[in-house]
């Protein structure tokens, strides 16, 4: 991994941003007019677009689609039963905390008579998007698909990438969540033509009906999607290639973060792992039980592309205070705070899509079963959004309600501002419900 020196320097907010580790531009670009192709391919052709896309991206041929729901079925029945109980403890566990996210309706009387109402409802239809590239993401499909039924969506739909292994149909893994779940609409549709199906839906030799929002992570081709189809559909963050920052001190303990920078570079040849510490003996330390547990890891390719690549690196700082402000300007998806108060860190962090705090709560633990949701802001999106969340699948609806005496009261003021913005039919409106002889007021 590449060094960063800032030791005896002080670099503004600005340059912060411009330096930490991300991918290159040039990736960025690259994907976005690939996506952009896909799309409209995917809006003119429908269905035909998709096998063809499948045909070229995953060599599968497609007679159908939708995956029927003995497939489904199947899967559950055939599933692992440790993976089974691994599945249930995560599904359990998510439903706990997804149900206390969900939040109340607001009522207030602001004056006597002048009642106002922010009531929360879901949208009607989600579309959830669970990857399969290069592993299998059963848990992806439990954090997409737990908020949003918490949340009462009504219509859930399931796409997810087709497997030449099993004849077309997706992993059956991620199939048996989806019926656990109690998921019967799912689609063998992957990468980005997946969320243009979705968004745009599609009724020729089979039907699908367009979703009002779509969430789940993906490759940079996924987020390219989101970002490209938000205009027309509502969408969580850009979750991306995943990325982990690991804010470190001389307490930490150099195996567990080396452990924890190689699990999240696993992922994809462009997920991105940060160390930031005071310490240089630590990030020696660290760099030695790295190159150490890269030797004997399965993906050995994968990781060793993704730590030496430009969104990988160790940043070296001054002191604790310093480290913050690096991790607050590369607003990390995943964040490990491994120093001694971790606790006293985390408060003072402002950016970050999910924080795990000390040295028993890995990244990995929050990808499975700890209860929190796994899909969050990647590429620095942490500064202004937020993970999926049962709010994620809802939005609010303001409610007004004055009687004839509560809009008395406020109508000068309501006319006051009218004839101040130019726009005297607004005052006329009220006007009209608060005096005896109605004036136009627009002359």
């Amino acid at each position: 991994m590449r060094v960063l020196d800032l030791r005896g320097q002080r670099p503004s907010e600005a340059r912060l941003r411009s330096i930490v580790p991300r991918q290159t531009s040039e990736f960025v670009s690259s994907a976005e007019d690939s996506v952009a192709s896909i799309l409209a391919d995917v809006k003119s052709r429908g269905s035909a677009a998709l096998r063809e896309l499948a045909a070229r991206f995953d060599g599968v041929e497609q007679a159908e689609l939708r995956v029927p729901q003995d497939a489904i079925d199947r899967a559950v029945e055939e599933l692992d039963p440790a993976v089974r109980d691994g599945l249930e403890t995560a599904i359990e566990r998510t439903r706990a905390f997804a149900a206390a996210q969900r939040p109340d309706d607001a009522h207030l009387e602001v004056a006597p008579g002048a009642r106002l109402t922010h009531r929360w409802t879901p949208v009607r239809r989600v579309g959830l998007y669970v990857p399969g590239g290069l592993a299998v993401y059963p848990s992806s499909v439990i954090m997409n698909a737990v908020p949003a039924q918490a949340a009462g969506v009504e219509s859930v739909v399931l796409s997810t990438p087709p497997q030449k292994e099993f004849g077309g149909l997706p992993h059956p893994t991620t199939l048996a969540a989806a019926g656990l779940l109690g998921i019967d609409e799912v689609w063998a549709i992957g990468g980005a033509q997946a969320l243009g199906a979705m968004a745009y839906g599609f009724d020729d030799s089979e039907t699908l009906e367009p979703v009002d929002t779509m969430t789940g992570p993906g490759n940079i081709f996924v987020a390219m999607a989101k970002r490209q189809l938000r205009s027309l559909v509502g969408v969580d963050g850009e979750a991306g290639t995943t990325e982990i920052a690991v804010i470190a001190d001389q307490h930490a303990n150099p195996d567990y973060v080396a452990a924890d920078l190689l699990s999240q570079a696993e992922h994809d040849p462009h997920a991105g792992s940060l160390l930031i510490t005071d310490s240089e003996d630590l990030a020696d330390r660290v760099a030695l039980a790295l190159a150490e547990r890269v030797n004997r890891t399965k993906h050995r390719e994968r990781v060793e592309t993704a730590l030496t690549g430009p969104q990988s690196g160790v940043i070296l700082t001054d002191s604790l205070d310093q480290s913050i402000d690096v991790a607050n300007a590369y607003a990390p998806e995943h964040l490990e705070i491994q120093t001694e108060n971790p606790g006293d860190v985390a408060a003072r962090m402002r950016n970050a899509g999910a924080i795990f705090l000390g040295p028993y709560s890995p990244v990995p633990l929050g990808d499975y079963a700890a209860g929190s949701n796994h899909v969050l802001p990647t590429g620095g999106s942490a500064r202004y959004s937020s993970g999926l969340c049962t709010t994620s699948f809802m939005k609010a609806v303001q409610i007004i309600d004055y009687s004839a005496e509560a809009l008395e009261h406020v109508g000068p003021a309501v006319e006051a501002l009218s004839r101040a913005e130019n726009l005297p039919a607004h005052g006329a409106a009220v006007a009209a419900r608060t005096k005896e002889s109605d004036t136009e007021g627009d002359s």
